[in-house]
């Protein structure tokens, strides 16, 4: 252990997103090659003298306690734990919540040796899997609201590859088998469905941990809720989401000596009439069975909307992937000016 194939897997894995900047602990981790890296885990990170590195993901994180916080975080899948090697900016975004850390070497930041912050989850208190629209995110859900964390990996063959290693390394753990299920009645199969929604598509591995997909209804509650910011103007039936993603809106940040932005988490929604930018909560839904309360903001708010037909012109950036677009819209005053004339025109 472990094998080339591995080695130069992980390695080729270990890069760090062009757009995001980290700290200078995780740039050290970055530039760790080959066995180098492995020992490092070992020497490190590895909490259990016979566990085996089986992946490594460089992926922005959300935690259950601190959902406006976005931090990189450089993932590592172990055959014992998934480990989380924080940015340092982390611990300070969010004084409030420095009780969630144990801020114990906090007098390192002088010296030339830096430290991280990881949290760790254990496969064993491992619950369930929640899978985002599109692959673009997932959700790691323990027995405890401190055990919840969203990978934000933005990127559909990011959220696959992890999610077939982790049921992989789940296979090799050794759990007590399940119950056998009792035979239900005829009323309490059919008579506890309150709500006329169809449950989620889901996989119980045979680890016990269950792996959640999202069914079309999301997507069909998505639209409905597009509808809604449309001002009912368009026709449900005939609204399609073309498009769903996550990205960031670039916002250049005024007064800095050089040409730095401000990159701001939004999901991107195209439809056949309109471009919407909202503001998702990727953390808090579906609700975790031990909430005693709904979150305090709502799935999607509508950050801004822009019809399709208003928009001048796109302009495309020539670097490599991530691509930058920037959407040039037509500066109407009052949108529905035409809609209006004709209404006034034609009559009813």
């Amino acid at each position: 252990y472990p094998s080339e194939f591995l080695v130069q897997k992980i390695t080729e894995d270990n890069q760090i997103p062009v757009h995001l900047h980290v700290s200078v602990s995780l740039q050290y981790v970055a530039g760790l090659k080959g066995s180098a890296l492995v020992e490092f885990f070992h020497g490190s990170i590895a909490e259990v003298e016979n566990e085996e590195l089986r992946h490594l993901m460089w992926s922005s994180v959300l935690f259950y306690k601190t959902p406006s916080v976005e931090v990189m975080a450089c993932v590592l899948l172990s055959t014992k734990a998934i480990y989380f090697l924080l940015d340092d900016s982390f611990v300070h975004a969010d004084e409030h919540q420095s009780d969630f850390w144990n801020k114990e070497n906090s007098d390192c930041e002088n010296s030339s040796f830096h430290l991280s912050c990881c949290f760790v989850l254990k496969l064993n208190d491992l619950q369930s899997v929640n899978v985002g629209l599109f692959d673009q995110y997932f959700r790691i859900t323990g027995h405890s609201a401190d055990h919840i964390v969203t990978c934000l990996t933005r990127d559909s063959y990011n959220t696959h590859t992890f999610i077939q290693q982790l049921m992989a390394v789940l296979s090799l753990l050794a759990r007590t088998p399940s119950p056998e299920p009792v035979d239900k009645d005829f009323y309490s199969e059919f008579g506890s469905k309150t709500t006329g929604k169809m449950e989620n598509y889901e996989l119980i591995h045979s680890s016990r941990v269950k792996f959640i997909y999202p069914n079309e209804e999301e997507i069909g509650d998505l639209a409905f809720l597009v509808a809604e910011k449309m001002d009912g103007l368009t026709n449900l039936q005939s609204l399609n989401i073309l498009l769903y993603v996550l990205a960031f809106q670039v916002n250049p940040v005024e007064g800095s000596a050089q040409n730095t932005s401000l990159l701001q988490p939004k999901t991107l929604i195209l439809t056949s009439s309109d471009l919407f930018l909202f503001d998702e909560d990727y953390i808090s839904y579906p609700l975790p069975e031990f909430a005693k309360e709904p979150p305090k903001r709502d799935k999607y708010q509508l950050a801004d909307g822009r019809r399709i037909r208003d928009l001048d012109r796109v302009l495309m950036g020539y670097q490599t992937y991530p691509q930058a677009l920037t959407f040039v819209f037509d500066d109407v005053q009052n949108q529905d000016l035409m809609q209006n004339l004709t209404l006034d025109h034609f009559g009813e």
